[in-house]
């Protein structure tokens, strides 16, 4: 594979100032390979990353993504793990390795974060990611394509990932059991499909716009309620015969989503926060202290759930198609991204094409 000395990338000069411009192909270290990036795809958290206001993004000229799969190119010294020509799916966060959460398997809330100098990577956010048409990563964030996955559904993982380490977190076993998700999209879409995949007894899918809801009836969701129109917590008590919803899954991240959550889950309920806010939020604690719920914030992808979330995308029990909806090559990034954040035509997840 005869690899160039400069390529196409993403960078990010200024707050929201990204440009597709030439920079420098990146070589492998030891531990690393050298990724011929072949899809990319835009995350909630890539706007935060445009607008500068992310924790840990380098203050200089960076290159953004951190959702993308590849083919790896190159090989760093000693590597001999994979071999050149294989296909990957990538994780965005490698702990430092040497604190005690990476020594925990908390890579994902690493105590060096941001600290490149110490072996902490968060691809994309800390440092130089995938939009690009390379990239390098370390082999403990890669995992081997199966044969029945596309590119494009191997970016789906980070997305599904996420909300799996969140049943992780809340005692992994929703078997049986009434599950209320807040927020219809890519992240609460796919979450649907874990639940039930995992043999939740009924997934509600609460949120705003009834063409995402619909989604979510196709991809497995039992209710669906529209909270424009119907009051949630009337609907959760009836459909739950007063009990409410023995775990939640915030998916949502709005200014009253986590009060939503203290509200529809049970006595000694479980909640599992995903989602991310653009700022503080307000709730009654006390509807958590007087009724012992217990609340889990999932930071990323952690707990190796890239590699779970892969298997059950390859064996058919979860799907990323339906919410692939927009795609785009890469000198298109400012229309994928207008296409993104202000939803048009109902996007969901946007892919971009290397």
């Amino acid at each position: 594979m005869t690899i160039p000395t400069t390529m196409n990338a993403v960078v990010l000069h200024d707050a929201d100032d990204m440009r597709v411009e030439q920079w420098s192909v990146p070589q492998p270290g030891p531990g690393e390979v050298l990724l011929k990036v072949e899809v990319a795809s835009i995350c909630g958290t890539d706007v935060k990353v445009l607008h500068r206001v992310l924790q840990g993004q380098p203050t200089g000229e960076f290159i953004m993504g951190h959702e993308y799969a590849g083919t790896v190119a190159a090989l760093g010294p000693d590597v001999d793990e994979f071999q050149i020509g294989e296909r990957v799916a990538v994780e965005v966060h490698k702990g430092c390795e040497r604190c005690e959460n990476c020594i925990k398997g908390w890579y994902t809330s690493c105590l060096n974060y941001g600290n490149l100098a110490k072996g902490h990577r968060a691809k994309g956010l800390t440092c130089d990611g995938g939009f690009a048409e390379y990239a390098v990563n370390h082999i403990n964030t890669l995992y081997r394509l199966p044969d029945n996955l596309t590119f494009e559904q191997a970016c789906m993982v980070t997305t599904a990932a996420s909300p799996l380490w969140a049943i992780d977190l809340i005692g992994g076993y929703v078997a049986g059991e009434t599950v209320l998700i807040l927020g219809p999209g890519p992240i609460g879409l796919t979450a649907v499909q874990l639940c039930k995949a995992l043999g939740a007894e009924r997934v509600i899918l609460s949120g705003t716009r009834d063409s995402r809801l619909e989604v979510g009836k196709r991809l497995g969701a039992d209710f669906t309620i529209n909270v424009r129109t119907e009051n949630l917590a009337d609907r959760i008590r009836e459909i739950t015969r007063g009990k409410g919803a023995d775990s939640v899954l915030e998916c949502a991240g709005g200014p009253t989503s986590m009060q939503e959550a203290l509200e529809n889950v049970k006595r000694g309920g479980r909640i599992g926060v995903v989602a991310w806010y653009t700022g503080p939020v307000q709730v009654d604690m006390n509807l958590a202290v007087r009724s012992n719920v217990r609340i889990y914030a999932a930071r990323g992808e952690g707990g190796m759930n890239c590699g779970r979330s892969l298997a059950l995308m390859s064996a058919g029990k979860i799907t990323a198609d339906a919410i692939i909806t927009h795609h785009f090559e890469l000198d298109q990034i400012h229309e994928a991204f207008q296409t993104y954040v202000n939803r048009i035509d109902n996007a969901l997840k946007v892919a971009i094409h290397i």
